[in-house]
């Protein structure tokens, strides 16, 4: 055997095991958590792009717009102001999930395209001046200005009418719920289950509070700035006030329940007894004009078909 035989059985099996391991390397599990964090780095800003592009057009440009201009507003407004501004959008439920900066935004661009609306309006379709124009493009700065506040507060009206008219069913099925054997947080838990409204969410969001460690007493009481509803926050105050004596909860939700269902009767008489009153608008608007019409229209017809006839 020639002297360089063993040399090249010694290369060609270190390099088998070579081999061997590289593909035993390469054959190795990949970590599910790395091979995810390297997809997400080659693709991150396709993906970015992708859900920029998905979101609404509000959230894509309106959105960041208000923001910006917010940030410019909420400079020139006062601390009250703004806790002001936070009370009532807590009242009217955070539609849309609206913060203070969110509802600066919003104002602002309102004013905004009003004020551009009033001023193409007065220069362009009614001639006016520039100089009227630009008045009128101050008027609409204000008008966008204030405009959200009045939908705003429509919508707390419109909340409190609701969670006044669903206290009596919610506070009924309670009651009942607590009389059936459930403690007072199961039966508000029931209560949640089965109804659905602005009273509902609110007491879902006490329970919540109630779960992660806060005093029940606590949760209900800041319902009450939430809401503003002079019956609820009379039930609550009740409840509070039974759990601080020891007395029966099942008791004193019954007299609420008989308490509520008094004025819920009362309320209705009291609105028909105003509707004869408000009726009477539309009868002297809408329906005397137009019986008038109907009755002596013929007649003035014959009298000026008699008049020119005689003349």
């Amino acid at each position: 055997m020639p002297t360089f035989m063993p040399i090249v059985i010694a290369a060609i099996a270190a390099g088998s095991i070579l081999l061997i391991f590289l593909g035993l390397a390469g054959s190795r599990p990949v970590d599910p958590v790395q091979a995810r964090l390297t997809q997400l780095g080659s693709m991150q800003a396709k993906n970015l792009e992708e859900l920029e592009l998905q979101q609404p057009f509000v959230e894509r440009t309106l959105r960041p717009l208000a923001l910006r201009l917010s940030g410019s507003v909420s400079r020139l407004t006062s601390q009250s102001f703004t806790e002001t501004t936070e009370k009532r959008l807590a009242l009217a439920g955070n539609p849309g999930d609206l913060r203070v900066a969110d509802w600066l935004g919003i104002k602002a661009v309102a004013a905004i395209v009003f004020a551009i609306v009033f001023v193409v309006l007065g220069v362009l379709l009614l001639g006016f001046p520039l100089m009227i124009g630009l008045i009128m493009g101050v008027v609409g700065l204000l008008f966008g200005y204030t405009i959200p506040e009045f939908w705003l507060g429509r919508r707390v009206r419109a909340r409190q009418k609701a969670i006044l008219l669903q206290i009596p069913d919610a506070l009924d099925l309670l009651t009942i719920s607590v009389r059936a054997g459930l403690g007072f947080d199961a039966a508000l838990a029931k209560v949640v289950e089965k109804m659905k409204g602005p009273l509902v969410d609110e007491f879902r969001r006490a329970l919540a509070e109630v779960r992660v460690g806060k005093a029940r007493r606590d949760a209900l009481r800041d319902m009450i700035p939430r809401t503003e509803v002079p019956a609820l926050t009379n039930f609550i105050g009740a409840i509070i006030q039974a759990e601080q004596l020891g007395v029966s909860i099942s008791k004193v939700l019954q007299v609420q329940s008989e308490q509520l269902r008094i004025e819920r009767r009362q309320r209705a008489e009291e609105m028909a007894a105003k509707a004869p009153i408000k009726m009477l608008f539309p009868l002297v608007g809408c329906i005397f004009p137009s019986l008038f019409i109907i009755i002596l229209g013929p007649a003035m017809i014959l009298l000026v078909l008699n008049l020119g006839a005689a003349h």
